[in-house]
């Protein structure tokens, strides 16, 4: 064999080698650029709900169901752009009270604890606002629909197998203060 020839299949060896590492390093490069934009984006989607969700009536199914929409970026149901596999169904919505003055400790209020409407919230809370049933706060977690009642990380779903890569996405949560819930100023408490 001409050393001409050996030469020329060692190149290529070395290239393809070369493009294999550069490929590798330009994959794993982009999966972590997604990885921060989730990182990011999720604290937004929370807060985004949290907000909209102080001032949207609690007991409206399909008013929530928008706000969880709204909240990743969409006018329907559907996935987080860039964002597989969260969903409008990964966004949940809580509603809390304040335990006292002293020691304001945060309780989630059942949701058959609920004021009847917004305008009796205003009425609870003007009775006792430290009350069980008085909503004083709006909190926006992203959780994994799958189980309910408890808050579990989301499994982070890769554009790219990489083996051996198991991450789970932040714990995105944003508390903000309860604002109208819906009901608009003067309106009558409901029976």
């Amino acid at each position: 064999m001409a050393p001409r020839q050996t030469q020329a299949g060692s190149t290529v060896a070395e290239f393809a080698v070369a493009l294999l590492i550069l490929i590798m390093f330009v994959c794993a490069v982009l999966e972590l650029a997604r990885l921060m934009y989730l990182y990011n984006t999720l604290q937004v989607v929370t807060q985004r709900a949290a907000a909209l969700a102080a001032n949207v009536d609690f007991k409206d199914a399909a008013a929530l169901d928008g706000v969880r929409q709204k909240s990743i970026f969409r006018d329907a149901a559907g996935g987080l752009i860039l964002g597989a596999p969260v969903t409008d169904a990964h966004v949940r919505i809580d509603y809390m009270s304040l335990s006292g003055p002293a020691a304001a400790m945060m309780a989630t209020i059942p949701s058959a604890s609920l004021p009847t409407c917004a305008a009796n919230n205003r009425v609870a809370c003007m009775a006792d606002p430290y009350g069980a049933g008085c909503i004083r706060l709006v909190r926006a977690r992203i959780c994994d629909p799958a189980v309910a009642g408890v808050c579990n990380r989301v499994p982070y779903q890769a554009l790219f197998a990489f083996p051996g890569l198991s991450v789970a996405l932040p714990r995105a949560t944003s508390i903000v203060s309860a604002e109208t819930l819906g009901a608009p100023p003067g309106k009558a408490p409901c029976p």
